[in-house]
């Protein structure tokens, strides 16, 4: 009995002796900097950092391509077993795993690890656009389509452009006269439209606090299901004004399918201590995002249920699903 005791303690103190904290932890945002991605590495970084919970910095690299396309393909085929990457994710990756945008690999090739929070869409337009309300824009998409330009990081079918088509869908338009320019992530579509490139941009809510704050934006319309707490508490959404357009957006974090279940497990406990404490729900609120935490297993299925969901939304709007 009292071997099996010991060699129960040992083998536990090796498990967790496994589960070593990453001497050179990477977050890698799959787009270039700025916008929802990078945004997502950096509220990790600083999370786990300021909170004591990783002794060595983190650092955030940049792997633009297909809207996370390359990234996913890259970790998955060459760096499958790195267990000290994390790389961002939003709903958009979801939704492009639903509807084959990744290639051969599929929402099952990787471990996902936490979702740190919870954003919402936001339809917005340059500070001096004609566009004072979402009203407005809807009576102008009505008039004639092809002379509104919506603008977003994420090609057809992208999540940026669902959101686009939802709010063409619900002024009554066919979503296929709408016009949409595709850029490589949100910092590039927001400098198009304060160049006036596009009119409308179809983005997320937590990226437009510092462009309000410039007075250089305006936005129509937030797609929650209820207004938004602090900065964007006098902003409506859009079902206030009548139009039944919804999008939220979770952000989150997964790691190469070979990477040990050692540092799995590591990263799970360390982001279930990091997601509890006041300080990262401070630092979440700073960076506009919501509550929404899952990690382990109860994200995995979690994702599941929302590849599914997109795939079936995908087919409403006429996108093949994979």
């Amino acid at each position: 009995m009292l071997k099996r005791t010991l060699m129960a303690a040992l083998l536990a103190a090796a498990a967790v002796a496994a589960q070593a904290e990453p001497a050179k932890p990477e977050c890698i945002a799959p787009a270039k900097p700025g916008g929802g991605f990078d945004l997502t590495c950096k509220l990790a970084q600083a999370g786990l950092q300021n909170g004591n919970f990783l002794s060595a910095p983190m650092r955030v690299t940049y792997m633009p391509g297909g809207i996370g396309a390359v990234a996913y393909n890259t970790v998955i085929a060459n760096r499958p077993d790195e267990g000290g990457t994390i790389v961002a994710f939003s709903g958009g990756s979801l939704l492009n795993l639903a509807i084959g945008k990744f290639g051969r690999f599929n929402e099952n090739d990787v471990r996902w690890l936490a979702a740190a929070g919870a954003d919402y869409g936001a339809i917005i337009v340059r500070s001096d656009s004609p566009f004072q309300t979402l009203g407005d824009l809807m009576a102008a998409l009505k008039a004639d389509p092809t002379k509104v330009v919506f603008g977003a990081g994420g090609s057809v079918g992208s999540q940026d452009w669902m959101k686009s088509a939802l709010v063409a869908r619900s002024a009554g338009v066919n979503y296929k006269a709408m016009r949409y320019v595709a850029f490589e992530g949100g910092g590039e579509a927001m400098t198009a439209l304060q160049g006036g490139h596009v009119q409308v941009y179809s983005g997320d809510a937590s990226e437009v606090a510092a462009h309000l704050k410039g007075g250089r934006v305006r936005v129509l319309g937030i797609l929650s299901d209820k207004r938004l707490p602090g900065e964007l508490s006098n902003i409506p959404t859009a079902m206030e004004q009548g139009y039944d357009v919804q999008w939220p957006i979770i952000r989150g974090y997964y790691v190469g399918p070979k990477v040990s279940d050692a540092d799995y497990q590591w990263w799970v406990g360390t982001f279930d201590k990091m997601l509890a404490s006041d300080e990262f729900a401070k630092l979440r609120e700073t960076q506009g995002l919501f509550p929404f935490s899952l990690t382990g297993d109860a994200l995995d299925a979690f994702v599941k249920e929302r590849v599914k969901h997109y795939a079936e939304l995908a087919k409403d709007f006429g996108m093949v699903a994979q």
